[in-house]
């Protein structure tokens, strides 16, 4: 009998070494949550460190750390409060809680690190690319384990599932707005390196943030 080749397709990827239909365990998903968090802990010392801001929600704890006597991930969490509840509401309440957690290790990882690591004197540009690939990476990990970094992150989503809007397109009209704020209070070469750390967080994404790419649950 004839099968279609949506149907072989379908049974090759089913039966792939890679794909066993195994769910990532609860312990799984916390233990890839932490290190993806770690990854965008650092990523915010680094970038604030070198003076910068950067896209997303990072960018805007980063910017209200240069008004706020507080540490960018802390007001990392205090920020991203609102968007905790929306989360629930739109995301489900599963979603929400990953999010909660990797915001709380966020903020207690950017507590400790500079008590391990002493970053100073950074290049702005080293800082941009390298922070940026992290916290790209970070989010990629959060993303693939249900969880998210909050802020303009779950707005796109929110408005993705509602809305049908491109969640990519609105997660970058996000940026601009972010970036736009940030010349208020940044000088222009520091502001002009920002944009090459929300460049490189965006480019982690696009490259393999995609439907596919990835076969875990």
């Amino acid at each position: 009998m004839h099968r279609s080749n949506e149907t072989v397709t379908a049974e090759a990827v089913e039966h792939t070494p890679f794909n066993n239909g195994r769910r990532h365990s609860l312990a799984e998903d916390f233990y890839a949550i932490t290190i993806g968090s770690s990854l965008i802990a650092f990523s915010v010392v680094m970038l604030k460190a070198a003076g910068l801001v950067t896209g997303g929600m990072a960018g805007v704890a980063l910017l209200a750390s240069y008004l706020v006597p507080l540490p960018a991930t802390t007001l990392f969490i205090i920020i991203n409060i609102p968007f905790f509840f929306l989360a629930a509401c739109a995301m489900g309440r599963a979603f929400a809680l990953k999010t909660l957690f990797a915001n709380v290790a966020i903020m207690a990882l950017g507590l400790v690190i500079p008590l391990g690591l002493s970053v100073e004197d950074v290049n702005p540009a080293f800082a941009a690319l390298l922070g940026g690939w992290m916290a790209g990476l970070g989010i990629l990990v959060l993303a693939r384990h249900g969880a998210g970094v909050g802020g303009s992150g779950i707005v796109a989503l929110v408005l993705m599932r509602s809305k049908g809007w491109n969640a990519g397109r609105t997660q970058m009209i996000g940026d601009v707005i972010i970036l736009s704020a940030a010349l208020l209070t940044l000088e222009i070469t520091p502001w002009l390196i920002s944009i090459l750390s929300a460049l490189a967080i965006n480019s982690i994404l696009m490259v393999n943030h995609r439907p596919g790419r990835y076969i875990g649950y």
